[in-house]
C-alpha cells in the first residue's frame, strides 16, 4: 500500500513501487497486519497485506497466520489487536517529518486502542547534511519542553539530538522516543504493529492536527536511545527487545531459507524465490515472508544480492 504525505517524494520508484516524478509518496506499506489504523496515518480501518505467490496466493497475511498457525510464525505473541507483531514499511521523507512520539508502555495500558511503537530505521540513501532527529539532548526536562512548545512551538527542535543521516546505519527508537525523520533520507523502518502517533511539531505545516497533551503523557524524558548500528556490514545486525534485523548477502550458490521464519526484504541485486509452493523473482523492493521450519525454500541471486532478514522477538 503506498500512502501519499505532505513530506512524501518520488524516490520509492527505485524500489519497484508505481511513483511516478514529482509524486508525494511518503511511504510503502510492505507487511503488515492491522486490525485498526489511525485517521491521520494509513486512513483509519484495517489493513492487511495480501499474498501475491505461493500457495496462499491471494488470501491476507492473517488468513496465512489463522489456517497455518505455528507453522506460519512459530509461538511469537501476537500485537495487542491480535494480528502478526511487525510492521515494514519504506518511507521517502522530502521533507521533515513531523516531530512525534509514539505511546509509552504505561500510556497504551491506560488507553485502549493506542499501541506502542517501538520502531528502527535502516538509512538507504541520504542527501547530503540530511539528517534524523532522535531523543531529547541530555537534562532536558518536561518542564523545559513545554516551555518550547510556546508559541509556534519551534523551540522543541532545539531540545532534540540531530544526528546526521548515513546510509548503511540503523537507529532504534523505542517508544517514548520524541523523533523526526529529516529532509532528503530514505529508509526502510521495521516497527512493532501500531499506527499511533502523537505529533508536537509539524514545521510550520498548516492543516494537521498536533496532538501536546498526549505526546507529552508519552515522551520518555529519563532515557536516550541507543546508537547507530552499521548495518552494511557482512552479517550487520540490530537486537531490540521486540525484533532483530540481519543484513545478508546471497551469492550465486544461493541461501537455503529453512532456518529462517519472518520477513526478509531485498534492497539490491536481483535473483529468485525458489519453493516447493512456487517461485517468484526477486528484485529491490520485494519482501517476502518466510514460514516457520519450510522445506525447499532457496534464494538464488543473478549476482551480488542483498537483504536484511527480519525476525520478531518474544
Amino acid at each position: 500500500m503506498l500512502l501519499s504525505k505532505v513530506w512524501g517524494g518520488d524516490r520509492l520508484a527505485r524500489f519497484g513501487k508505481c511513483v511516478k516524478p514529482g509524486d508525494a509518496v511518503g511511504e510503502s506499506w510492505e507487511l503488515a497486519d492491522l486490525a485498526e489504523t489511525s485517521a491521520g496515518g494509513a486512513g483509519g480501518g484495517a489493513f492487511r497485506s495480501v499474498i501475491t505467490n505461493g500457495p496462499l496466493a491471494g488470501r491476507t497475511l492473517h488468513d496465512a497466520m489463522i489456517a497455518w498457525g505455528e507453522r506460519f510464525a512459530g509461538n511469537i505473541s501476537l500485537s495487542p489487536s491480535g494480528g502478526y507483531p511487525l510492521l515494514v514499511k519504506f518511507l521517502d521523507a522530502k521533507e521533515n517529518l513531523s516531530v512525534q512520539v509514539h505511546p509509552s508502555p504505561a500510556y497504551a495500558a491506560a488507553h485502549p486502542g493506542a499501541y506502542i511503537k517501538s520502531e528502527c530505521w535502516l538509512i538507504l540513501d541520504a542527501q547530503p547534511g540530511a539528517m534524523i532527529y532522535k531523543g531529547l539532548k541530555p537534562g532536558v526536562t518536561r518542564e523545559a519542553f513545554g516551555r518550547a512548545l510556546a508559541g509556534d512551538g519551534a523551540g522543541v527542535v532545539d531540545l532534540i539530538q540531530a544526528v546526521p543521516a548515513v546510509a548503511g546505519e540503523c537507529h532504534n527508537l523505542p517508544s517514548g522516543t520524541c523523533h523526526a525523520l529529516g529532509a532528503g533520507v530514505l529508509v526502510l523502518e521495521v516497527q512493532t504493529a501500531s499506527d499511533t502517533t502523537f505529533r508536537v511539531y509539524d514545521w510550520g505545516r498548516k492543516g494537521r492536527a498536533l496532538h501536546v497533551a498526549e505526546a507529552m503523557a508519552c515522551i520518555d524524558f529519563d532515557s536516550h536511545p541507543p546508537g547507530a548500528v552499521r548495518m552494511d556490514q557482512p552479517s550487520g545486525t540490530l537486537d531490540t527487545p521486540n525484533f532483530t534485523l540481519v543484513n545478508r548477502s546471497v551469492g550465486r550458490e544461493g541461501l537455503d531459507l529453512s532456518t529462517h521464519c519472518g520477513p526478509v526484504v531485498c534492497l539490491s541485486g536481483k535473483g529468485r524465490l525458489e519453493s516447493k509452493g512456487g517461485s517468484g523473482p526477486v528484485s529491490p523492493g520485494t519482501t517476502m515472508y518466510v514460514p516457520r521450519g519450510v522445506v525447499g525454500a532457496r534464494l538464488t541471486a543473478e549476482g551480488p544480492l542483498s537483504c536484511v532478514f527480519v525476525t520478531a522477538v518474544g
